[in-house]
C-alpha cells in the first residue's frame, strides 16, 4: 500500500466517536479523512473517494455494519476494514473476521490502539 496519498473513511453514528478516531489518524499524517454517521452516506463517501483505510462500526442507524463491510470488500478487495463496536461477542468477531475485517476494535478504545493497527499500513 502507498505511504501517499492515504485517505480513510470513519464510520460512525456517534460524532465524537468519529471525531477521535479522525483525529488520531491526522496526527498519524493521514489528511484525507472522511466521516460518514450511517451506511448510506458511508458507502457514497466510499464511492467518491475509495479510500485505503475505514474504521466501520457495526451498529449503525441505517445498516449493519457487517453488511456494510461485504458491501465494501465486494468493491474494493484490498481496502483495509477495522471494525468497531463496544459488542465484543463472539459471534460479531467471528462475522467481521469471516467478512474480511483486519481486526477488532473495542469501544472505548485509546489512541494507543489505533496507532498500533495503522502505523504498519502507512510504512
Amino acid at each position: 500500500m502507498p505511504t501517499a496519498p492515504f485517505s480513510a473513511l470513519v464510520v460512525d453514528d456517534v460524532a465524537a466517536v468519529r471525531s477521535y478516531i479522525s483525529q488520531i489518524l491526522q496526527q498519524m499524517g493521514i489528511t484525507s479523512v472522511y466521516e460518514a454517521a450511517d451506511g448510506r452516506s458511508a458507502l457514497q463517501l466510499f464511492d467518491d473517494h475509495q479510500p485505503q483505510l475505514v474504521f466501520l462500526d457495526i451498529h449503525l442507524p441505517d445498516v449493519n455494519g457487517h453488511q456494510l463491510l461485504k458491501e465494501i470488500k465486494l468493491q474494493q478487495q484490498h481496502t483495509v476494514v477495522f471494525m468497531v463496536s463496544a459488542f465484543s461477542s463472539v459471534e460479531n468477531l467471528k462475522q467481521a473476521v469471516e467478512n474480511g475485517a483486519r481486526a477488532f476494535v473495542i469501544k472505548p478504545f485509546t489512541a494507543n490502539r489505533i496507532n498500533s493497527l495503522v502505523r504498519p499500513l502507512l510504512h
